[in-house]
């Protein structure tokens, strides 16, 4: 395990304890075991992309809180060596907290990079409304929002409010890198 891994678990332990919920309640909320909750918070196991959404749903908090740690303040300048980086263990995805969530702000930037022919799909967005914008820096990725599906080339820009099942396809040859940018209501 790494120490963003340990990161995440302890956050995960410490959001959960101060709602008062045991371990079976998160269970419960989120869908995901008993066991793999205990292990993912005592570092032992690496949580995928799918499991952070249906965590940071029970908690009722955006995929970007539950990585940014909600700090209470950050450096105006992230260096990009400071910018934490995370892997989902089953399809290789990497996202970088390139502007973490923070106190005093709406927003966040992530780096992610999905590997070519994988796909992170999303039952239910964590929180309604999310404000999305996606802009496409390399390869192709196919998103699907709900019913409506669509193909993005570099450059492209998608924006929406997530308020459905969604899901990010790289269909190849190489991976798809995009800059997405978060906005709680």
């Amino acid at each position: 395990m790494n120490d963003m891994d340990q990161d995440i678990g302890q956050r995960i332990a410490t959001l959960r304890k101060a709602r008062d919920w045991p371990l079976e309640l998160l269970a419960e909320k989120s869908g995901v075991s008993r066991a793999t909750l205990s292990r993912i918070e005592r570092g032992d196991t690496s949580p995928t992309a799918v499991v952070l959404g249906q965590l940071a749903r029970a908690f009722e908090i955006s995929m970007a809180d539950l990585f940014g740690f909600s700090a209470p303040t950050l450096d105006a300048r992230m260096a990009r060596n400071d910018q934490s980086v995370w892997q989902d263990p089953a399809t290789g995805f990497r996202r970088r907290s390139v502007s973490p969530a923070t106190n005093g702000f709406r927003g966040s930037v992530i780096e992610g990079e999905l590997p070519a022919g994988e796909t992170i799909s999303y039952a239910l967005p964590p929180l309604p409304d999310l404000e999305h914008h996606l802009v496409l820096l390399e390869g192709k990725l196919e998103m699907t929002i709900g019913e409506a599906r669509y193909e993005l080339q570099p450059g492209d820009c998608l924006r929406f409010r997530l308020n459905a099942a969604n899901a990010y396809h790289a269909p190849g040859p190489g991976p798809a890198r995009y800059l997405l940018t978060v906005i709680t209501p």
